[in-house]
């Protein structure tokens, strides 16, 4: 009955009962199964009839019995159809198994296919496992099927992500030439990208002249590239000249091209011409992210120019943007170097009120700020409140506090103190060493008074 639903293009209606009978019948009965399917079947094709029953091994959970059956009945000449056999790898749990199914259909008959194989390479990278992927690539090549552009780039954009096989990338991009593949932009981007993050700027700028003179645009992706490159070398000029060539080839800069500018310029300590840039984003509708917010506060801060990092965190707020502890940190440092603990102290209160809970991190800085003003017994009622809200100081917080009280603290020998530090394990032990200290100078005092 059901071959002829099956006959009659009825696999709907055939497929309950094939399902029925393939449960009682139950593991390990394709043996068993296929001389029954293939006698039924008679005159007919019987891949059709033979394709449906692995299907309902499948849907009945009896999945490795359907690849069993599919590769039984090629062994036996029947001409089982891609679609049949790749709904049943395409199940399988994971991509090592679906690679091995592949070999067992090749084995078996299936002639071997590139786009097959590219795509189990690109399984294989997008889980993690790049050398199985060298190894699926070494596999099509004993098979005997020529590579496609596609399959190198598949390897290589995989190879160009992970630092120990960017050389793999570039060896595999000259196989490729030397197989006579031409590469396309895809291609050269990833190796361009993969260059610039390595630091060989050098190398990527070669294959930018090697695209214009293949006739292959540069994309955007590749631009970027290129100007991150430079920015991590400290070239500006040539990365501010690709973004001019950019621009004259019709390509407007993004998001990206500006936060790498960005993050350049105040890296080089330029901030005003990276203010610049950022007046520029907002004139032509390129809106900032937390990463263009973060470089500048970043390289405002480390500048010394806090009020102006203050004002573009209050702006990344304004917009809707959430400053992590970091951001905030940055900026309350700065406040803290240029002796305006008040304004950092008020920072902090600011992230609490938010519902942010600032780290030890953030607290060393406000307590630094306290100590280098002598403002020790703030520092203190600030110790207490980072321990009554639960953040534990580490040993730099300690530190920090020794130090302080060494140079503004109500101790005589500040030189035995400051052999204390890094000893400090908690609260209490710094407690008793202040309290000594500062009784064995009431006591030498009253001696020498004496």
């Amino acid at each position: 009955m059901s071959h002829l639903l099956i006959a009659h293009r009825l696999p709907h209606l055939a497929l309950p009962l094939l399902r029925l009978l393939v449960s009682r019948l139950g593991r390990d009965s394709p043996p068993r199964l296929l001389p029954l399917l293939l006698s039924a079947a008679s005159t007919d094709d019987p891949a059709p009839l033979v394709s449906a029953v692995a299907k309902a091994y499948a849907d009945d959970g009896l999945l490795p019995d359907g690849c069993s059956l599919l590769l039984l009945a090629l062994r036996r000449g029947v001409r089982v159809t891609l679609p049949a056999w790749s709904d049943l790898m395409n199940r399988l749990p994971s991509v090592p198994e679906a690679y091995t199914f592949y070999l067992q259909l090749l084995d078996a008959g299936v002639p071997p296919e590139a786009k097959q194989f590219n795509m189990l390479m690109r399984d294989m990278i997008r889980s993690g496992k790049l050398a199985s992927a060298r190894n699926v690539f070494d596999e099509m090549l004993r098979r005997g099927v020529h590579p496609t552009v596609v399959t190198f780039n598949t390897l290589m954009s995989g190879m160009g992500c992970v630092r120990l096989w960017i050389q793999d990338a570039v060896e595999m991009f000259e196989e490729m030439r030397e197989r006579g593949v031409n590469p396309n932009t895809v291609v050269l981007t990833t190796l361009i990208d993969a260059h610039c993050k390595e630091g060989n700027v050098a190398a990527g700028l070669e294959l930018h002249r090697e695209m214009a003179t293949r006739g292959i645009k540069t994309d955007l992706v590749a631009y970027n590239a290129l100007v991150n490159g430079l920015c991590r070398v400290r070239d500006l000029k040539a990365a501010n000249d690709i973004v001019q060539e950019m621009r004259n080839n019709g390509l407007k800069p993004d998001k990206v091209t500006y936060t790498t500018l960005i993050d350049g310029c105040c890296k080089e300590g330029e901030l005003d011409v990276a203010m610049e840039m950022k007046q520029e984003m907002s004139d032509v509708g390129v809106a900032l992210d937390e990463v263009t917010y973060t470089a500048l506060i970043s390289g405002l801060s480390k500048a010394g120019r806090s009020v102006n990092a203050e004002r573009i965190l209050c702006e990344m707020v304004e917009v809707g943007l959430e400053p992590d502890n970091t951001t905030y940190t940055m900026v309350i440092d700065a406040f803290c170097k240029n002796s305006d603990v008040k304004t950092g102290f008020k920072l902090l209160k600011e992230m609490q009120n938010k519902g942010r809970k600032p780290g030890v991190v953030t607290y060393n800085v406000v307590m630094n700020g306290f100590c280098i003003l002598g403002q020790m017994k703030n520092a203190d009622m600030l110790l207490n409140a980072m321990l009554n809200i639960g953040v534990c100081p580490d040993d730099i917080t300690y530190n920090i506090l020794l130090d302080g009280h060494c140079k503004h603290g109500k101790v005589r020998d500040a030189e035995e103190l400051k052999s204390a530090k890094g000893m400090v394990s908690d609260f209490g032990v710094y407690t008793s060493l202040i309290n000594e200290f500062v009784n064995k100078k009431s006591t030498k005092c009253y001696h020498e008074n004496g």
